[in-house]
């Protein structure tokens, strides 16, 4: 029988003192746990130590997918499994990312549902459940792309596997936090693609909108989640608003400046 993988669980954290020791607690049965940290002002740190994680900090912010692909730099692990701080690995989830690593298959990666906490409800529908994420990959064949947000792993064609139980995501435990967070997205999601030469038009902003909210609601069966169902598909109306309305002022500021 062959010797298990070893594991790095991998994260990167920035002033999350709140939620990272219970991030942690779900995964010290991992072989190392890695935090890049990008210039806490809390007991963000302080706290990792506790724990038992390797800490290092890198506060030259190059964007989401940049700083994973630093962070897992520092793992010495045969495989990675990379979270957010807001994220709990559950004992289901454990004990199948245990039997992989047992005999893991060549050119495979793994995914794992998220069950996403939207003012106090994990919800069912509206697409976000199992809003599946691909987390567990080789170390040295495998890393993140370079996307400032909404990074992901580059597969390389790799087949994609589904591991058993779910992956805990407190993605909304305070709305106008969550907001604030979402305009921060939007805001790098206009200028990332406004360097790569794409723009809006005015009346895109209105279609994407109102598409965001049918999509949401409708679609994917937000109607189902009940009062947290409509006011998600609100907020990610409003999200995809920003989004395109930055961009297109971006986009106008250029034909201003060329006029």
């Amino acid at each position: 029988m062959s010797q298990s993988k070893r594991l790095s669980v991998v994260m990167i954290s920035k002033n999350v003192a709140d939620v990272i020791g219970e991030c942690l607690d779900s995964v010290q049965w991992a072989d190392e746990i890695i935090v890049l940290d990008s210039g806490s002002q809390d007991d963000t740190c302080r706290i990792a130590t506790e724990k038992g994680a390797k800490v290092f900090v890198n506060s030259e912010w190059a964007g989401f997918g940049k700083q994973r692909q630093l962070a897992q730099q520092y793992a010495t692990g045969d495989y990675i499994f990379m979270i957010d701080s807001d994220e709990r690995v559950t004992v289901e989830l454990k004990t199948s990312i245990l039997a992989i690593l047992q005999q893991p298959e060549e050119n495979v990666v793994y995914n794992c549902a998220r069950r996403n906490l939207f003012m106090g409800r994990f919800m069912k529908h509206s697409g976000w459940y199992p809003d599946k994420v691909t987390r567990l990959y080789d170390r040295k064949r495998y890393q993140y792309n370079n996307n400032l947000v909404h990074e992901s792993l580059e597969t390389q064609g790799a087949t994609v596997k589904t591991l058993q139980g779910d992956l805990l995501h407190l993605t909304c435990r305070d709305l106008m936090e969550f907001q604030q967070k979402q305009l921060k997205y939007a805001t790098e999601w206009a200028k990332e693609r406004y360097q790569q030469g794409k723009t809006t038009r005015y009346c895109s902003i209105l279609s994407h909108t109102l598409g965001a909210f049918f999509k949401t609601w409708l679609l994917r069966m937000g109607i189902l989640d009940g009062k947290q169902g409509l006011i998600l598909a609100l907020v990610n109306a409003q999200y995809t608003f920003n989004k395109y309305a930055s961009l297109w002022e971006l986009s106008q500021k250029t034909v201003n400046h060329e006029k």
